[in-house]
């Protein structure tokens, strides 16, 4: 087992009283999470600023006792981090992969999170069921196709939030002509954790508007355009 680095001043003015939750997931990444293959031995050394402090940073966008779904979370990044920070939120660790669900119920029980569930699946089995106010990613995959992912699982005027670094505006931008048609009414890369230094990031935040998630495929507008051309011959 690989001991983790001293949390930098950063991270401990982040996370105040609860740094002593995430020195200890840090300890489980560091040893479990390696051993696992969960988490590569060379970012133990960058734990703090490239992966805990960075995934802290996002709890400034999230309002309190929201419902939040963490979608391929892995190793719980940033879900355990913001379970972690935020005894407030309500949090799904959703996630397909036996291994790792199985490492993120060892990591809940260890820090006694009893704001955090961890469920077995992918986003698409739980699309419309779960009702976020928010759902978060973190390297899952790209806009285009997480998007699909994420907005169903969203309620109405819920938002996603997509850790996406430097790519986030190219992403977005790629992007931004097909959300409309998905029930989003504001998108925007947002600037997270300024006073952070190294473990500043750029995060990828799309709301959905009052009427929810609302996608159409083209076989669906198909249909409905020939309706349409059939009902204006009578």
């Amino acid at each position: 087992m690989r001991t983790p680095p001293e949390p930098p001043p950063a991270a401990v003015r982040l996370f105040g009283p609860a740094l002593p939750l995430i020195r200890r997931y840090a300890e489980l990444l560091a040893g479990a999470g390696v051993e696992r293959g969960l988490l590569g031995p060379r970012e133990v050394e960058r734990l703090w600023d490239r992966h805990l402090t960075n995934c802290g940073a996002i709890a400034e966008l999230i309002s309190p006792e929201a419902r939040i779904v963490d979608v391929g979370s892995g190793a719980g990044l940033p879900g355990l981090v913001l379970a972690a920070l935020r005894p407030d939120l309500r949090v799904v660790l959703l996630e397909p992969l036996l291994r790792r669900t199985v490492f993120l119920a060892e990591c809940v029980e260890e820090l006694k999170l009893t704001n955090t569930e961890v469920i077995r699946g992918r986003a698409e089995e739980w699309a419309g069921r779960l009702g976020a106010d928010v759902v978060t990613a973190r390297a899952v995959a790209p806009l285009e196709r997480l998007m699909g992912w994420c907005l169903p699982l969203l309620r109405p005027g819920g938002q996603m939030l997509a850790l996406k670094g430097d790519a986030a505006s190219d992403e977005l931008n790629a992007v931004a002509a097909s959300l409309p048609a998905l029930g989003a009414t504001s998108w925007a890369v947002v600037d997270v954790g300024g006073s952070l230094g190294p473990a500043a990031t750029k995060v990828v935040r799309i709301e959905l508007g009052a009427t929810g998630y609302g996608h159409r495929t083209r076989r669906s507008q198909a249909r409905s355009g020939r309706r349409a051309r059939r009902g204006s011959h009578g």
